[in-house]
Order: C-alpha cells, then structure tokens, then sequence
C-alpha cells in the first residue's frame, strides 16, 4: 500500500546515490531540523488517515528513543498507538546515553521487558528509533522468548558508526568508544539475523545517518523505504501510519 501525507511517503529516493560508508552531508545535516518541524506540522491535517488504520489487538508494546532522547520524543507515536487500539508502553529508563543507561549487557532494559511481558502475559513488540533500535535488536537476541517482533526506525545497526554525523556525540555521552572491542562486538551481533520477525524502516535522505546501513542486506528482516528526516521520523505522519499497519500486517 503506498502512503501520501502532506508530501510524505513510501521510498521515492535513489538509495545508491551515497556510498554506505559515508556519513549524509553537511546540506542534509542543515536540514534535518526545517524537515523534522514540517513532519510535525503535518500531524495536524492528518488525523484522518491516521485513524484509519487497523484497529490494535491489545498488543504490548514497548518504544526505545534514541541518543539522548527519552520517553518524551516518542510522546506522539507512543500515544497514536495507544489510540488505535495497542499497550504502548515507555521504557522507564530516562535519556538513553547507551550503555550508561541500559547497562553493559542491556541488563536494565531487559529486566523493564521483562517486567512488561510478565505484567500482559505476552511477548513484547519492541519499536526502537535510532539507537534505540540497535538496543531492540540486542534484546531480541538475547532473550527472543519475551519478544514479539522488532520494528527498527532510522536505525544505523549494519553498518559503521562513521557512516553517521552522530558519532563523536555518542562518544561523548555514553563513555564508549566505537572501536572498542566491546562495541564491536555489541554492533556485530545487533546485525546479526534476529531470532524474531523484524522491520527495518529505513530513509535514504536521513541527515544523521546514512540510510542505507539502517537495513538489513542479507535478507533476514523486512526493509521498507521511507522519505523522511531523521530528527522528525517518529512524527511523520507516514511513518506514524506504516508502523501501525506493520503491527497489524496489512503492508504490502
């Protein structure tokens, strides 16, 4: 199904044009902002097609921010889901400064998905954006019996961090250092095939982050093309509403 909100939509942009190994440029970077303002002002004229998704069958789910972000940037999101119909849940855990937040082994996000499949009775569905994605997909590895699916948004998981502007600034909060053999490791089992279903959305005009390392290439998980900024994906009405009909399995 090909989705149009106020200029917004499903995957209208030449992917090849930026090597996978190269961050986006300065000019995409320069406007993130502008974009992410616009997707969120498009939220307005879009309440009906939103709500015409498929209504939710109860489902937990759990959203993971991304760097330096916390419950609050996935207020919109969160609740659209909430409204149609599923048990969004946030992740409790405050800004995520990776692993000074979530601990070395993901220890404290697991215990708080735990916590939410032992509270419903159900695997949970785990949403991550950026680099809360790459904590879903670990997740998901490590303990794939409370875990439903993982839907990844903007999420640079299979590629190298230097194909991102965010690089240094990760340094910087979570402490860790992107050649560590630790992290390493950490970003190689992320890319790694998930033992659970898994959606990679994914935008080749990200200015953060170089789209093309936000999918899957071996085929293991499912990657559905966006036109989308990175700081606005999580309001953008399109995304908002292929998410839901990704939870609901109407995509085609």
């Amino acid at each position: 199904m090909a989705l149009s909100f106020a200029g917004f939509g499903r995957g209208a942009v030449d992917a090849g044009v930026l090597p996978r190994h190269l961050p986006p440029s300065r000019g995409q970077m320069l406007a993130e902002w502008p974009r992410g303002l616009w997707s969120l002002a498009s939220l307005a004229v879009s309440r009906r097609a939103l709500d015409a998704a498929p209504a939710g069958d109860g489902r937990p789910v759990l959203l993971l921010p991304g760097l330096i972000n916390s419950d609050s940037s996935n207020l919109f999101l969160r609740r659209y889901l909430h409204r149609i119909g599923y048990r969004a849940y946030r992740w409790k855990l405050g800004r995520n400064f990776g692993t000074r937040t979530v601990g070395a082994d993901a220890e404290k996000l697991i215990a708080r998905i735990e916590h939410i499949a032992g509270k419903t009775g159900a695997p949970v569905t785990l949403i991550g954006v950026s680099l809360g994605g790459i904590m879903a997909r670990l997740a998901a590895h490590r303990r794939p019996d409370l875990v439903r699916e993982v839907i990844t948004i903007s999420s640079p998981f299979a590629g190298p961090a230097t194909a991102t502007n965010v690089w240094r600034t990760f340094e910087r909060v979570s402490g860790d250092r992107i050649d560590d053999p630790r992290m390493k490791a950490m970003q190689a089992e992320a890319a790694s095939p998930l033992p659970v279903p898994a959606t990679a959305i994914w935008s080749a005009s990200d200015g953060l982050v170089n789209g093309l390392i936000c999918r899957a290439e071996d085929g293991h998980c499912r990657n559905v093309e966006v036109r989308s900024s990175h700081v606005g994906v999580q309001v953008n009405p399109a995304v908002l509403r292929l998410v839901a009909d990704l939870l609901a399995g109407t995509t085609d």
